[in-house]
């Protein structure tokens, strides 16, 4: 069985006439209904139990890419996932924590 592995989608999507931004909010909801946590705007996380579904999702990715966009795959194991640094400059005097992500449930 294949380790575990985080994939990271990093895209670029034309958004210049209506068609287009329908488009990237296409893809946009494309990548949460397959389980990706959105990180930024363009950049969203998912945790794969074993680097074979990554396959799928990567033909999934490349298939309803729209028309002038650009896609980045990046696959991370745990831990170079959990060595990551988030820099966050607070306005505040008391930020609230970041919330921890989503259980992984197993079937």
């Amino acid at each position: 069985m294949a380790d575990p592995v985080w994939a990271m989608v990093m895209f670029d999507l034309p958004t210049v006439t209506k068609q287009e931004r329908n488009s990237a909010n296409n893809y946009r909801h494309m990548l949460l209904d397959e389980g990706f946590s959105r990180i930024q705007w363009s950049v969203y996380a998912k945790y794969f139990i074993n680097g074979t579904g990554l396959t799928r999702t990567s033909y999934l990715l490349k298939s309803e890419l729209p028309p002038g966009g650009v896609v980045r795959l990046l696959k991370l194991t745990d831990s170079q996932w959990a060595a990551t640094v988030r820099i966050e400059h607070v306005l505040a005097e008391d930020p609230k924590p970041e919330s921890p992500p989503d259980a992984l449930l197993l079937f």
